[in-house]
């Protein structure tokens, strides 16, 4: 008994060891920003996460759901000009330093071009924690049917998988999956907060069902390119090509069981605009036969 706490206690030390090892690579520019400097606030955000999404549903079983209009239309507009401005930073800032869209090392620079590409990926980093309130809408407006793993997975990993890009390489190779997953945002979040002004909007709203298929190919890019890096030497974090490469895996095999169900379970069913694991929209499925204008004046809660 002895032997095993002392061994559970050797490796809790050999962890700790290697965890202040790692802060010696960190990145020097963000040291000092909010929530950087240690992981603890980032994994008690996504802890209490987590706590609601169990509790949450049980709380709201016995009570009627909330409509919250007023709140989803200023929430959803506000996320997609907060995408809007994290695209276009990083789009401005790595097009004037040229960098490569294939492989770009991180270098510790001050100049105002990468420190803009820096401030981007932190608030690039901060928005998955505002994307939490996506997940509490769904809870409080009772469409649990939208709770999936899928959902709850993307969102709870990605505020911490960027905390350590914010930490370690928030500049570099680390602007291209910043940059893309934030335009293909914008849309997202236009189409929510837009469509929650009723049907006679939501019928011009046509981009939403090309949502999922923009995601797939997003994933799939950044597993090419990983595979890449790691095939020619990029000269980015070795570990961190890896860990790209294994959470892409994972993003694909989700989705695509996602969409491989919602066409092979619902037969001759046809899907505009499926839920894509993150947002407040909802699914919709209509007949084939069915006009699509009359599909598009569904009305939304």
């Amino acid at each position: 008994m002895s032997a095993s706490a002392n061994s559970s206690t050797n490796y809790v030390e050999k962890a700790y060891d290697f965890y202040i090892w790692t802060l010696t690579l960190a990145d020097e520019r963000t040291k000092g920003w909010p929530l950087v400097d240690s992981p603890l606030p980032t994994l008690a955000y996504t802890a209490v996460y987590l706590f609601l999404v169990w509790i949450g549903p049980k709380y709201m079983k016995s009570r009627p759901p909330f409509k919250l209009k007023w709140l989803l239309i200023p929430y959803n507009l506000c996320m997609a000009a907060l995408n809007a401005y994290i695209a276009l930073q990083l789009l401005i800032a790595s097009t004037r330093l040229r960098y490569s869209y294939i492989c770009e090392p991180c270098r510790q620079r001050y100049h105002p071009d990468e420190l803009q590409i820096t401030n981007a990926v932190w608030w690039y980093y901060f928005s998955k924690l505002l994307e939490f309130c996506d997940t509490f809408f769904f809870i409080l407006r009772k469409k649990e049917q939208q709770l999936t793993f899928l959902h709850v997975y993307h969102h709870s990993t990605m505020f911490f998988l960027w905390w350590i890009g914010i930490k370690w390489v928030p500049s570099g190779s680390s602007f291209l999956p910043a940059m893309v997953n934030s335009g293909i945002h914008v849309l997202m979040y236009s189409y929510y907060g837009l469509s929650a002004l009723g049907p006679n909007i939501s019928r011009y709203l046509w981009w939403k069902k090309y949502l999922t298929i923009l995601q797939m190919i997003q994933f799939t890019t950044a597993l090419i390119l990983g595979v890449n890096g790691i095939r020619t030497g990029c000269d980015f974090p070795l570990w961190m090509h890896y860990t790209l490469i294994i959470y892409m895996m994972s993003f694909i095999v989700l989705f695509g069981n996602f969409y491989v169900k919602a066409y092979l379970e619902k037969g001759n069913e046809v899907f505009f605009g499926m839920d894509i694991g993150c947002g407040q929209g909802n699914t919709y499925s209509a007949k084939k036969n069915n006009d699509y204008n009359n599909f598009l004046k569904v009305k939304q809660n």
